[in-house]
């Protein structure tokens, strides 16, 4: 897990600043919902809706695509967790280690993932990725650093990857540092108005990718692979393009700020 000073501040100041809502007791303990979980099936999955299960520890647990709409699950450990197919539309996972979890198919509109812990060696080993493969990320608040994560086909409409959160009490996570997905593949998402404000997309993949009205100031596609993605009514003022593939981009030319756009010349074009 990559790591700075900025950060042990920030966890070092949380137990102090930590509203009411974190420091109650989960409404059940780790064990508890483990043997829920065993004796439950996919057919009847289980209802964790609106629960508090902040802290827990779920690691390597099959949720059997269990119901946890506004759910709680602020600092859980969620390493090698199966969460395919889970409801999650509007919980709370800021803060959750997320290392090699499976949230393909999962539904996590609305949902928050504020500065996740996702890897736990300093190379971010392809490995230790989380999966989000044809999630439905529509109105998903995320910020963080990401290397390799596959978001291949996600709905990620109106999905808010900016570095800052709005604070809603002092249970919030306010800032963080500038939101990275390195190497990460989006091929065949949908970003439609996607808030991609600043954020890094070294080597990424967006091939294909549908970013029509998409805010992309100020990011840095960096040698981001954008072939055949649409980029009509985007905002590209000041995005930085040097060495991007965009090669059968569609909407370009006519998107919001290209003439403020960096490094146009140094892109793939034909």
């Amino acid at each position: 897990m990559r790591t700075s000073l900025f950060s042990f501040v920030i966890a070092a100041a949380l137990p102090i600043t930590a509203g009411v809502m974190d420091a109650r007791a989960a409404d059940v303990t780790a064990r508890e919902l483990t043997a829920a979980l065993y004796k439950t099936t996919t057919a009847e999955p289980l209802d964790y809706s609106n629960k508090n299960l902040s802290y827990l520890d779920l690691s390597g647990l099959d949720f059997k695509g269990a119901r946890m709409t506004h759910a709680d699950l602020f600092g859980t450990d969620m390493t090698g967790a199966n969460l395919k197919g889970v409801n999650l539309v509007g919980a709370r996972l800021d803060r959750t280690t997320i290392i090699r979890a499976d949230f393909s198919g999962a539904n996590l509109s609305g949902a928050t993932m504020l500065v996740p812990a996702a890897y736990l060696t300093l190379g971010n080993a392809t490995h230790e990725a989380p999966r989000f493969t044809g999630a439905n990320l529509t109105k998903f608040r995320v910020n963080g650093e990401y290397w390799r994560v596959d978001f291949r086909g996600a709905d990620l409409t109106d999905a808010d990857f900016s570095p800052h959160s709005k604070r809603f009490g002092d249970t919030t996570i306010s800032v963080s540092r500038r939101t990275a997905f390195r190497s990460c593949d989006f091929s065949g998402a949908k970003m439609i108005r996607a808030n991609l404000s600043r954020i890094l997309v070294h080597f990424s993949v967006l091939a294909g990718a549908d970013l029509t009205e998409a805010d992309l100031s100020n990011a840095d596609f960096s040698k981001a692979d954008l072939s055949g993605a649409d980029l009509t009514g985007a905002d590209v003022t000041g995005t930085n393009f040097d060495g991007a593939d965009l090669r059968g981009v569609r909407g370009l030319d006519k998107a919001r700020g290209i003439n403020q756009a960096l490094n146009l010349e140094k892109a793939v074009r034909q």
